[in-house]
């Protein structure tokens, strides 16, 4: 697992129980791809969050709503994501996916 003292999400979630998906998902997941330089922060949030939207994955949404935030994008900007892929995604996707982000915006205000 990772060696900083803090620990991560992964591992606050699932370290005792999974520890080798906690160590891919901090090493080879946010250690190696999100920190790779041809695409940015907030290109690979953009990417990311436009994928669980569109598989229906809300589960993982919330997460990285406020991972895109700290990435750079505006609430403003991910709701147009979120409306945008309505119609390539899918109705039901996009309204639930929009009701997680109503739920995490409006409980920072």
């Amino acid at each position: 697992m990772s060696n900083s003292k803090e620990l991560t999400a992964s591992q606050k979630m699932i370290g005792d129980f999974a520890p080798k998906l906690v160590q891919l998902t901090d090493d080879v997941l946010f250690g190696d791809v999100w920190e790779r330089k041809e695409l940015s922060p907030r290109d690979r949030s953009l990417i990311t969050v436009s994928s669980l939207v569109t598989g229906g994955n809300t589960e993982q949404l919330k997460f990285h709503l406020n991972k895109a935030k700290e990435n750079g994008l505006s609430e403003e900007e991910l709701i147009e994501v979120i409306t945008h892929l309505a119609f390539y995604a899918g109705w039901p996707k996009a309204m639930s996916a929009i009701m997680v982000a109503k739920e995490m915006f409006l409980k920072g205000k």
